[in-house]
């Protein structure tokens, strides 16, 4: 097992989403991910020390039908701007694991093509499963192929085929030689055939030990695929659909169940370090799934102090939304700036960056064992203990505040390290602890010698330190845009239009579809700018204000420029 996972925070991002990219490949080679190292220290500010991204290397379309392993997608870059882009990562002390999709190839594949044009006379038939020439394919091929899940855009590889093998390890090697990445995510693990994730282990263990492989898996016992022979890790889908759905229903029998049964003494996975997520690039946005919003930072707290590697999917720090259709995944996986306003309620920030400075400095919630403690519908008490530590989860999604006993022994007090280092006794082997509403603690048990201000002092500064300035950012992004001598370097994106549009009264529809009333126009007297103030028209109609420029400039999504806001009183 890598053991730098165990400290891990990860921040997964979709790459062609999060730049924008045209939805097909266009050959044009634009530097769309150099955009990542200004995020670094957005990413530092929350704790986050790994980043998966998903597929970089070039396609036709949305990266899981690669064309090439050995090329960055031209949309994104190229090999040299990636290196570059990964070093300036490193610099800042966070890993990199890329998406390895190895089960199936995009008919753009070159080798596939390479049968499109010669037919049964390819050398390189028999890299595709069940590739005949016995009948015709769904696109008219004059042979068939095997598509991966009935999709024939995704052609099936052959990884019986020792020549298929030998490329995709090339690659891999490639990946690890050139760009430092320290893992991988194996997309659709299920289907891929045992044996090659024994040889790709042996190959990446061998040149460094401490590369990290998980699988993507959604059903199934988990140890088939996470073993000493195979993978080390693989997504936690239970607790994914655990966590979401005990808030939704006030319920919390159902996530301390899954829990239990994961990672107690006995339990099946306690000896794995899972991959755990409220949302990805292929799932509804927990913003969306989350009925009551007040529940998100819970939901949050589960996921960072449950056992395993917490990981945060791009934007839902902000509790954006986006919900999949049968025609698209689109709304999942949007062109996001920084400078753009996307809190739904509130930023989840701050209360991540807590999570992830407690996980950094108390190993009992990394490496501790797990324990069930006291569990109702609203409230759920659960021990994480090491050899030297003991740490105590409460949680509770009443609407109200919550007096909670439990048993407990081990220490005299218990001083909660998430919010303001509240105290509360030990006596008898019970403590009487208040947990706010909709709400948390996490609570270090010891005897009186735990010093909280030094801690916040601590963590305070360890937030603070190593991140890169904003000229820093500024001179990395033109380093890495290769511009030619005397060339000009690229315009951005125009906007929808130049006139200026004028703030005034009424409905407006956000670009992700929500719907807001803007109620009143001020004049901040400090600023002489104006400042606007709206409110939600569903959900619970909470009210907002925001400077005026703001509200009504236009932001890039899917590579397209859009009002953030659009006057809409006539709908």
């Amino acid at each position: 097992m890598s053991q730098w996972v165990n400290k891990s925070v990860f921040y997964h991002i979709y790459p062609l989403g999060f730049c924008g990219c045209p939805e097909y490949n266009d050959g044009k080679t634009e530097y769309r991910l150099d955009k990542l190292i200004e995020w670094i220290p957005h990413l530092k500010k929350m704790g986050v020390n790994a980043v998966y991204l998903g597929p970089v290397f070039e396609s036709l379309k949305h990266g899981y039908d690669t064309s090439d392993y050995y090329k960055i997608d031209c949309r994104l870059g190229d090999n040299e701007s990636f290196k570059r882009i990964c070093e300036k990562l490193h610099e800042n002390g966070i890993r990199i694991v890329l998406d390895g999709v190895f089960n199936h190839v995009g008919r753009s594949f070159w080798a596939f093509k390479d049968v499109q044009k010669y037919g049964s006379n390819s050398q390189y038939c028999s890299w595709f499963q069940n590739l005949t020439f016995n009948g015709r394919s769904p696109y008219d091929d004059p042979f068939w192929y095997e598509g991966w899940s009935g999709h024939y855009d995704l052609v099936k590889l052959n990884l019986y085929n020792q020549a298929v093998v030998d490329h995709l390890i090339g690659a891999v090697s490639m990946w690890i030689d050139e760009f430092k990445i320290d893992g991988l995510r194996l997309d659709a693990a299920d289907c891929i055939e045992p044996n090659f994730f024994k040889v790709l282990r042996r190959f990446c263990k061998n040149k460094n030990p401490d590369f990290w492989l998980m699988g993507e898996i959604i059903h199934g016992d988990y140890n088939r695929w996470a073993n000493p022979e195979m993978m080390d890790s693989v997504t936690n889908y239970e607790c994914y659909k655990g966590i979401y759905s005990s808030h939704n229903d006030k319920n919390y029998f159902e996530i301390a169940h899954s829990l239990q049964r994961q990672f107690s003494n006995g339990g099946l996975y306690k000896n794995l370090c899972l991959y755990n997520f409220l949302d990805n690039h292929d799932v509804n946005r927990i913003g969306s799934v989350i009925r009551n919003p007040a529940h998100m930072k819970n939901a949050y707290t589960v996921m960072f102090t449950m056992p395993g590697v917490p990981s945060i999917y791009y934007g839902s720090e902000w509790a954006i939304e986006g919900m999949r259709t049968r025609e698209s995944d689109q709304m999942l996986r949007p062109c996001l700036k920084l400078d753009t306003p996307l809190a739904r309620t509130h930023s989840l920030v701050p209360h991540i960056g807590r999570l992830s400075a407690i996980r950094e400095n108390f190993e009992a919630l990394c490496i501790g064992n797990y324990e069930n403690i006291l569990i109702r519908n609203e409230q759920l008490v659960y021990k994480r203990s090491s050899a030297n530590q003991t740490i105590i989860v409460a949680l509770n999604i009443s609407d109200s505040e919550y007096w909670i006993d439990f048993p407990i022994s081990g220490g005299c007090v218990l001083t909660d390290i998430l919010t303001d280092g509240s105290t509360y006794r030990v006596d008898n082997n019970h403590s009487h602890v208040m947990i706010p509403a909709n709400g948390a603690r996490v609570m270090l048990l010891n005897n009186g010698e735990f010093n909280y201000a030094d801690f916040e002092e601590r963590t305070k500064n360890n937030t603070q330190s190593e991140v890169i300035s904003e000229a820093q950012t500024r001179n990395s992004l033109e380093y890495s845009k290769p511009v030619p001598e005397e060339a000009p370097a690229p315009e951005p994106a125009a906007a929808i239009a130049p006139e200026r549009r004028q703030a005034k009264l009424g409905k407006y529809r956000c670009y992700d579809g929500s719907m807001f009333a803007v109620i009143g126009i001020a004049m901040n007297t400090d600023t002489n700018r104006t400042s606007l103030i709206f409110k939600e028209l569903f959900n619970n109609g909470l009210i907002f204000t925001c400077d005026a420029e703001g509200f009504l400039e236009d932001i890039e999504v899917n590579g397209n420029m859009v009002h953030k806001f659009e006057y809409a009183d006539s709908e």
